[in-house]
């Protein structure tokens, strides 16, 4: 909240009285990353609940196909990559059926374009609620990430199942899928904070984003592996964050290719960069939000 110019964090006393009607609304000054309060975000953790679930059901209310849209998606466009990348192109999947190959580059696309797009909305689309109820507004791109993670889950159970029909083997290094899920999440998370918060002020962002993802789907390894990058091209190739993330996601899963330690720090350490950035530049222009919105 927002007086005089100064940010304010709201804190509820309530008297042990039987009337808790009369609860005092005390407001402190914070600045700072203090600003950030992960303790009022857990107060509120029923909202982001409610949010999450609403999120889902209404995903795919009215739709014949329902929640195997999930799973039909990623299958389509992993059946198109291997097409256009395995067939004509004639790209190297290292030993596994394209198919397989490309469906496991877009389980990690897929989380990451999902909480991205979904994250940047979130704000514009419950704008009644952010110029009307208090509540931390961070409550609303958070929330988008237990449906992606729903999303991931089905389609992962589906892979179980596309790896027997084609006898692709499984490996132990699936043990470190929780790793490369969640440096995916944060690096979506810091990306659509930012975009979200600017989208607030900007619409022209809801225009400009579904661009710049379908191009960086394509600057990602999603449909091809890094293998396929010219040798001297590869170090620029893997400033994108991306890469190190995807890498891993079919090392895992797959076994394809070889972990790469460097790659992977690196990878892990632009996320964690990424999501504080965008924590501090959410929490900065949230006090304009009500106002714009």
């Amino acid at each position: 909240m927002r007086l005089g110019g100064d940010d304010y964090r709201v804190s509820i006393v309530t008297e042990s009285s039987p009337r808790p009607e009369f609860a005092a609304v005390v407001l402190k000054p914070t600045r700072g990353w203090r600003a950030i309060d992960v303790r009022e975000l857990w107060r509120f953790r029923d909202l982001v609940r409610a949010l999450a679930l609403r999120d889902v059901k209404l995903r795919y209310r009215q739709t014949a196909l329902g929640a195997i849209w999930v799973i039909l998606q990623p299958l389509v466009a992993a059946g198109i990559f291997a097409f256009v990348f395995g067939r004509v192109a004639k790209l190297p999947s290292q030993g596994v059926p394209y198919v397989v190959f490309a469906y496991v580059g877009l389980l990690g696309w897929n989380v990451f374009n999902t909480t991205v797009t979904k994250a940047s909305q979130s704000l514009v689309q419950h704008a009644a609620m952010v110029q009307k109820v208090y509540f931390p507004r961070l409550a609303l791109p958070i929330s988008v990430i237990p449906g992606a993670i729903l999303d991931f889950a089905v389609s992962l159970a589906f892979l179980g199942v596309l790896m027997a029909l084609t006898g692709t083997p499984a490996s132990v290094n699936i043990l470190t899928l929780p790793l490369w899920l969640l440096l995916t999440l944060m690096l979506a998370i810091g990306v659509g904070l930012v975009a979200g918060a600017l989208m607030v002020s900007y619409r022209d962002v809801q225009q400009i984003l579904p661009v710049a993802m379908q191009m960086l789907l394509y600057v990602s390894p999603v449909a091809y592996s890094v293998d396929a990058i010219p040798a001297h091209l590869r170090t620029v190739y893997s400033l994108n964050p991306l890469v190190g993330v995807f890498e891993g996601f079919r090392w895992c899963l797959i076994s394809t290719g070889h972990f790469r330690p460097l790659l992977t720090l690196y990878s892990a350490a632009t996320a964690t960069i990424v999501l504080l950035l965008g924590l501090l530049f959410f929490r900065r222009a949230e006090r304009t939000f009500a106002d714009v919105v």
